[in-house]
C-alpha cells in the first residue's frame, strides 16, 4: 500500500480522540518525520483545566507561539524531503480561542496572531478523528494525565461540537473524517490497515468512514 502522494499529513481531533497515537504510528509506518504538539511544556495548561476563565488567554498564547516556532523550524529544514505527519493543524488554534476566551481576550488574541503572522504549509491530507464526548472522557480518564485530570465532560461536549463545526467548513485540504468509536489504531493491525486502505482509496475532497460495532 503506497501513500507517496501525501507529503504532509495532519491527524486532528478533540482531546482523547487518539490523534497523537495515530500520528506516531503513521509516521513510523511511512518512515516519516513526526511533528507533535507539546502540551506538557505549557506551564498554564493544568491551571487552565482547573480555572478556564482565568488561564485561557496565557494557555492559548503559549500554544500559539509554540506551534508557530515548531512549524517555522520544520520549514527551515525542508520538512517535505520525506513525509511529515503532525498531530496539530495551526488553523485549529482559533477554534480553541473562540471557545475559551472572552470577547475582549479573543480580540487581543487575533491582534497578536495577525502581528505574528504564523506560517504553515497546507496539508495534503487531514485525518479528523471523531468520538462521542462520553468516549473521549473515558479515554482521558484511562490515560491518567496529570494536567487533564480536571477536564469536565461539559467542556468535551463543547469542544467536540466546535471541532465538528470547524471541519465541516474546512476546505483548505482533503479531509478524511473517521468515527473512531470502534477502531483501535494502536493495538489493532487490522484497524490500522483498514485506515490506510480508506486513505489510499480516497478520491474526493471529503470522505467519511464509520465502522459499526
Amino acid at each position: 500500500m503506497t501513500l507517496e502522494k501525501y507529503r504532509y499529513i495532519v491527524v486532528e481531533g478533540p482531546i482523547g480522540a487518539g490523534k497523537t497515537s495515530l500520528a506516531q504510528r503513521m509516521a513510523s509506518c511511512l518512515s516519516g518525520t513526526l511533528l507533535l504538539e507539546k502540551p506538557a511544556e505549557n506551564p498554564f495548561l493544568e491551571k487552565f483545566y482547573g480555572d478556564m476563565p482565568r488561564y485561557a488567554l496565557p494557555t492559548q498564547l503559549f500554544f500559539l507561539f509554540q506551534r508557530a516556532n515548531q512549524l517555522q523550524g520544520f520549514a527551515q529544514m525542508d520538512m517535505f524531503t520525506k513525509v511529515t505527519v503532525s498531530d496539530f493543524l495551526l488553523e485549529k488554534d482559533n477554534l480553541f480561542a473562540r471557545l475559551t476566551l472572552s470577547d475582549a481576550e479573543y480580540d487581543l488574541y487575533q491582534q497578536i496572531y495577525r502581528h505574528l503572522k504564523p506560517q504553515a504549509a497546507t496539508p495534503d491530507l487531514v485525518i479528523y478523528l471523531q468520538a462521542s464526548p462520553a468516549t473521549l472522557m473515558e479515554r482521558v480518564k484511562r490515560r491518567g494525565s496529570a494536567f487533564e485530570k480536571t477536564i469536565s465532560e461539559e467542556y468535551l461536549w463543547r469542544l467536540s461540537d466546535s471541532y465538528t463545526s470547524f471541519f465541516h467548513q474546512y476546505e483548505d485540504a482533503p479531509v478524511m473524517m473517521i468515527n473512531s468509536e470502534n477502531l483501535n489504531f494502536v493495538d489493532s493491525q487490522e484497524d490500522f490497515d483498514l485506515l490506510l486502505q480508506q486513505v489510499e482509496q480516497m478520491r474526493g475532497p471529503r470522505e467519511y468512514f464509520n465502522r459499526g460495532s
